[in-house]
């Protein structure tokens, strides 16, 4: 197999009922589908495994060289904005060979927002 160069790492939140990972799981699937040359993992804040700690680890022996951590939040509570960039800035002390992204949550992207709102709009009942 080829080492990934470039990679992304899907942070949710986490969830002890193993039934909440699906939709996650499934946008990683979906990625792995589209661009087959991608490395793609998923990772919990809490609750469940694996950890960002780990799914960066297993990237790095993969030999990324580039990491953009996408967080699936749709808002930016305290996680997001407190919690997530320290263990990030942690991360990237630990691991200076890759370069190391954290993006902003995706529930902020307007795309997802406009998305959101039409299937919210399409169940309207008249």
């Amino acid at each position: 197999m080829q080492q990934a160069r470039a990679a992304i790492i899907l942070l949710a939140h986490g969830s002890r009922d193993p039934l909440w990972r699906q939709p996650i799981e499934a946008v990683a699937a979906h990625i792995r589908a589209s661009q087959p040359l991608l490395a793609v993992r998923c990772a919990y804040m809490e609750l469940c495994e694996p950890g960002l700690p780990a799914a960066l680890a297993e990237l790095a022996a993969q030999g990324a060289a580039r990491i953009s951590i996408v967080p699936l939040f749709l808002g930016a509570g305290r996680h997001v904005r407190d919690d997530l960039p320290r263990q990030v800035q942690a991360l990237a002390q630990a691991h200076p060979h890759i370069d190391l992204r954290l993006q902003p949550p995706i529930g902020e992207d307007d795309r997802v927002m406009a998305l959101m709102a039409e299937i919210a709009a399409s169940t309207a009942i008249y």
